[in-house]
Formats: structure tokens, C-alpha cells, sequence
């Protein structure tokens, strides 16, 4: 449903930029869309400022037949919307005009020890370059924001999470607005559900295999948070009893098993993902051997999800995808011997995230144009 009301706002949009004002009985003649369907369109545009309406003076359309017909046109000074993605020592700004749909990107690295100061600082100054200078402040209409980890309710603390109210407090001093925040595997889920992988599909599974393993669910439609802003945690499913101690305070979580460094620890010698890849390409066997441990636990969760909440599509992101079928076959094996899907109902198709390391901060732009 939303991803059809998306499509009739761009053919909206696009029709009030190439003939100018118009009313809602144009926009009807011209786009073929019903009347219900118009008013519902021009409703939401007009909510997110990207169209503004006005009644024509006496003397124009509608003259003699009662008070003129309303017209509407874009909001050429429409508010940009800002999307940034506190990512581990990098910080990922995206910016989109809604009433032109241009959308840009930038990001820039910085040290471990950055202070949140530092790293809004940086957000300020990406945002400007991406707008020819300094970032005019008094025309942003949202700003949508990415963090690690688990991101619950204002005012609640979840363990193994950044003090959300205290940035949400810095971001809205630095900005001049409050900001809308939520888990940046979250938001990457919901931006492969707008723009990537997943384009019109109702019910996604995401999994980001990185330093850190979390993913996000769209269920019906809608980004699944949960009742307390957790649900995504999939890095933190117990995979092997016995195993290694979880940051989380567990044991044997997926994490352990599948994150980049627990695949690194396992080979021994690379110290980084393209290393990693160089010692398969040159046939090192323990390099296929970490890799076919991670993927076999990751198909097995996979597959528990998979019979738990029936996503039609898997997307799957994070450096660690860049292995290709060293990690991708036995994933693939242990989905399908372990997903319930035989008989009638096809298995979930598995697809290759298609957004990058953007995709955070692309969400984070998403979560501000799903606003209900």
C-alpha cells in the first residue's frame, strides 16, 4: 500500500514540475488516477510540505462558478530531509529534497575515541558539503538518525546500547530540531525495502554479517520494532552452547560465530575482510573452513526465522557477504534443509544487499518520509 501511494507521489510530483500549478481535477485528467486516490496523494504531499496549495484570485480559473478551484504546486523551498548513520568510527550523512527526490551522500571516518560532540560535528560538516556550504539549518524539515545497537523507547536504557536520549538531546542542540532515531540495521532494513533489494515487498528479513551481526524485520509493510525497540538482535541467538563469551554477557551467540572478528580469529591470519578473500583466492583452506562455520550457523538461524515470522525475501549485507560462495553455499544449504517451506509454499529468496555502507543513512531518510 505504501509503496503504491510512493509511486502516485512521484507521478504527482512529476506532473506539477513539468506543467506547473494544477488542481486536483488536472492531476486527476492528466495521471488517470481516481479521485479518491488524488486526494489521499495530495494529502500526504501536502503533510510533508513538498506541495503547498492556494485559491487562485477572482478573475482566473473558476470564475463565475462559486469560489475558485484550489491549485497546487511544488514548495520549491521545501526542506531538505537528513539522514545520518553513527556508524562504528565513521559517520554517513544522506540528504534528500522530498518535492525533487534528489538524493546525496557522503561520510568520513574518525578515531575510536571520538566524543558524540566530535561525531555530530562531523555529521554537521558532511551535511553542509552536501549542500554547497553551511548547512542551512532553518530548512530542514526532519532528521532521521542511525545508532548501534539495540535503540528502545525514549527514556529507556536497554543494555549493550548508546545513551539514546543524550544524543537525541546533542543532535537536536546541533541541528535546532528533535531527530527521529532508531538501530542502524533497522534503518538499512527499511532502506532495502525502499530503494534496494526488497522494492515492494511486504514481509523482508535483513541480516548484516559486520564487526557487529543485527538485522530488521519488515512485516506487512511496516518496520517491526518491537515492544521495547529490540527486535533485530539477531547476532545474539544462542548458536553454540559451549562456545565463546558474547559481549552481550551470553555465550555462543550467532555473533561469536559469524561477525568479522570471531571469522578472522577462526582463520588466524588475515587481519581484514580483503585479506581474507586474497587467502581464498590463493585456495588457503582454513580460510573456506572459518567461512563454512559461519555461514552453516547463519543458514540454521535463517532458517529458525524463516519458520518463525515467514519473510518472503532474505536480504543479506555486511562486509563479510564479499566472500562470496565460500560463505554463501553452506548458508544457503542449511536454509533450505532446515526452513520449513516444502510443498505448496516456495522457499525465501535470498538476495544480495544493494545499498552499501549508505544504506544506514538512506534508511534514516526512509524512517522520515514512512512517517505516519
Amino acid at each position: 500500500m505504501r509503496s503504491s501511494l510512493r509511486k502516485h507521489e512521484s507521478l504527482v510530483l512529476g506532473m506539477l514540475r513539468r506543467h506547473g500549478p494544477l488542481t486536483r481535477g488536472e492531476l486527476g485528467d492528466l495521471s488517470g488516477l481516481s479521485r479518491t486516490t488524488i486526494y489521499t496523494v495530495v494529502g500526504a504531499l501536502l503533510d510533508s510540505g513538498a506541495v503547498r496549495a492556494s485559491v487562485p484570485t477572482v478573475g482566473g480559473r473558476g470564475r463565475g462558478r462559486g469560489r475558485p478551484a484550489e491549485q497546487l504546486s511544488l514548495n520549491l523551498r521545501v526542506a531538505d530531509l537528513l539522514g545520518i548513520d553513527f556508524a562504528r568510527q565513521t559517520v554517513r550523512v544522506a540528504t534528500m529534497t522530498a518535492a525533487h527526490g534528489r538524493i546525496s551522500s557522503a561520510s568520513r571516518q574518525h578515531g575510536p575515541d571520538a566524543s558524540w560532540e566530535e561525531r555530530i560535528d562531523i555529521a554537521r560538516w558532511l551535511t553542509g558539503r552536501l549542500t554547497g556550504g553551511t548547512p542551512r539549518l532553518d530548512t530542514l524539515g526532519g532528521i532521521g538518525v542511525g545508532l548501534t545497537g539495540p535503540v528502545g523507547p525514549p527514556g529507556e536504557a536497554l543494555p549493550g546500547s548508546v545513551h539514546r536520549d543524550a544524543v537525541s538531546a546533542l543532535v537536536s542542540e546541533r541541528f535546532g530540531m528533535p531527530a527521529c532515531l532508531d538501530s542502524n540495521t533497522r534503518l538499512a532494513t527499511l532502506a532495502e525495502r525502499t530503494w534496494g533489494a526488497a522494492v515492494d515487498e511486504q514481509d523482508v528479513l535483513y541480516l548484516c554479517l559486520s564487526h557487529s551481526v543485527g538485522g530488521g524485520l519488515v512485516v506487512g509493510g511496516t518496520l517491526h520494532r518491537g515492544a521495547h525497540g529490540v527486535s533485530g538482535q539477531f547476532g545474539h541467538i544462542t548458536v553454540d552452547p559451549e562456545g565463546e563469551s558474547c559481549p552481550c554477557g551470553r555465550v555462543g551467540c550467532l555473533e561469536t560465530v559469524a561477525s568479522i572478528g570471531a571469522v578472522l580469529g577462526a582463520h588466524g591470519s588475515a587481519t581484514d575482510v580483503p585479506q581474507l578473500v586474497a587467502a581464498l583466492d590463493a585456495g588457503d583452506e582454513a580460510a573456506y573452513a572459518a567461512l563454512a562455520r559461519a555461514g552453516t550457523f547463519t543458514g540454521k538461524v535463517l532458517a529458525d526465522l524463516c519458520n518463525a515470522v515467514g519473510p518472503g525475501v532474505i536480504v543479506l549485507g555486511g562486509e563479510l557477504t564479499g566472500a562470496g560462495p565460500a560463505l554463501m553455499e553452506p548458508l544457503r544449504r542449511e536454509l533450505d534443509a532446515n526452513a520449513t517451506c516444502r510443498g505448496s509454499r516456495p522457499p525465501p529468496r535470498v538476495r544480495p544487499a544493494e545499498l552499501g555502507d549508505a544504506g544506514a543513512a538512506l534508511g534514516a531518510l526512509a524512517l522520515l518520509l514512512h512517517r505516519p
